[in-house]
């Protein structure tokens, strides 16, 4: 334990002192659910219009939907560029020497995670509640519980993708990819209902998705259909397959 918590602390020292880790889990997802209500307002779809949102006023939906992607922001973007470059600067050979296991250095990443993800959702929900009046959570305990959850598995999606791809560079880009196909397909954009055939197949595919099932569950009681086994099964298969192609250097 005492090797996790120095370790963990020397990487959230490391993780913010690059730019783009705060302007991705700390700014961006708040400009964009500003932007959003914005235009959407928080009116639920009155009988006999379309069915949007879930049946929910679009804040009420985006809200716990947005704790899923400031999860998904730091797990995919930030994470998977750390490692690698970690990698690639030889910081995880040295970890290596000095007997780190990997481990060590997978739950280090999952506890940086969490404290990034937590205070960018606080941050988040403080400023969306002095600005929109949207619904409170069913239960505060199953909200912390679904956002421990969601990080859980978005960190081993992040740790696989730090594990497969050999520079931080590559890293960057393809998490930068995976960001903006989840947001704008992954049920954090658009409202799924708008979206055509071949766009709702790429939804029901993308992990980002089924967190926001899980924390919607939570937050208004909606149903999350199988999402919870689905989130539960990339994770456990990110996890197996990340520490598989761990490598030092």
């Amino acid at each position: 334990m005492g090797t996790l918590a120095r370790l963990s602390w020397l990487e959230l020292k490391l993780f913010l002192r690059e730019p783009l880790t705060v302007v991705f889990s700390l700014a961006l997802p708040l400009i964009i659910l500003f932007v959003l209500g914005g235009v959407f307002g928080n009116e639920p779809s009155r009988p006999g219009e379309q069915l949007v949102y879930r049946g929910v006023g679009a804040m009420d939906y985006y809200v716990p939907a947005y704790l899923s992607l400031v999860v998904a922001s730091v797990c995919v973007m930030s994470i998977p560029t750390h490692l690698a470059g970690n990698r690639e600067r030889g910081v995880l050979k040295r970890f290596h020497a000095s007997s780190v296991g990997a481990l060590a250095v997978a739950g280090a990443e999952v506890v940086v995670a969490f404290v990034l993800s937590t205070v960018s959702a606080v941050l988040l929900l403080v400023a969306a509640a002095l600005v929109y009046d949207f619904d409170r959570p069913d239960s505060v305990l199953g909200v912390i519980g679904g956002f421990v959850f969601v990080t859980v598995g978005f960190a081993a999606f992040g740790i696989l993708l730090g594990s497969v791809l050999p520079t931080a560079r590559a890293a960057q880009a393809v998490g930068m990819v995976i960001w903006f196909v989840m947001l704008f397909l992954g049920g954090a954009g658009p409202p799924p209902e708008v979206l055509t055939g071949a766009m709702q197949t790429m939804l029901d595919l993308t992990p980002l998705w089924h967190a926001v099932k899980v924390m919607q569950d939570v937050w208004l009681g909606l149903d999350p259909g199988l999402s919870w086994l689905v989130f539960a099964g990339i994770a456990v298969v990110s996890a197996t397959l990340g520490v598989y192609f761990f490598r030092w250097e």
